[in-house]
């Protein structure tokens, strides 16, 4: 069911990438290693390709809304696994783990396509 759209996904991708950027202090794990640098790279990943990102709310309009939605997709399944992958489950999981499946699912829930004016009057 894709109930979010485009712009709604737009304010979210930023608001995300603020929120990783800053998980490492807001949730209270930073140790300098990658439990904590994953997050602030992958926030910052997101705002970037959100930037490039042609929809409401990108700036520089390269990249179709697919290929956005393939990589927060990516970006979220490597987030929620990377606490295994890189071995710091027993430090910390629950944040990586919650905002990356987060992520997907705000992916798979996103219509990639633009609203219409038709589309609103319906």
């Amino acid at each position: 069911m894709k109930i979010i759209s485009r712009k709604a996904h737009g304010y979210l991708d930023y608001l995300v990438g603020i929120l990783l950027i800053a998980s490492p202090w807001l949730f209270n794990f930073y140790a300098g290693g990658a439990e904590s640098w994953l997050p602030i790279i992958l926030g910052a990943g997101t705002i970037l390709y959100s930037l490039f990102t042609n929809y409401e709310l990108g700036m520089i309009k390269l990249m179709d809304m697919r290929t956005h939605l393939v990589m927060d997709f990516a970006a979220g399944a490597f987030l929620a696994l990377s606490p295994w992958i890189f071995g710091f489950a027993d430090m910390v999981f629950v944040p990586h783990l919650v905002i990356g499946l987060g992520e997907i699912l705000v992916a798979i829930m996103t219509n990639p396509k633009p609203v219409s004016q038709e589309d609103l009057l319906h």
